[in-house]
């Protein structure tokens, strides 16, 4: 089962924590963390059901490439971190 990971400037506005959840698509482990967190879904995902623009997820260390779809595979032991992107000066 994969690890997903929110970084913790999420959590200030959403409780977030450290889900082990079954998926083979980010699509399908991000839609297995919504189903027991439905408030979530909407600081990640816009209405259209793509990654909104401020977020990033990366997959074992790399960023996914499907931002629409979600559609990057996911292994069983894969470690999923969802990330708000920060900005400032």
């Amino acid at each position: 089962m994969a690890t997903v990971v929110f970084t913790p400037n999420l959590s200030r506005h959403v409780e977030c924590p450290t889900e082990i959840v079954d998926g083979a698509t980010v699509r399908a482990v991000l839609d297995a963390v919504f189903a027991a967190n439905p408030r979530l879904r909407g600081y990640v995902l816009d209405d259209q059901g793509a990654l909104r623009k401020h977020m990033s997820v990366f997959v074992d260390g790399q960023q996914i490439a499907d931002r629409a779809h979600l559609s990057d595979p996911v292994r069983p032991a894969s470690e999923i971190y969802v990330m708000q992107a920060l900005s400032g000066g």
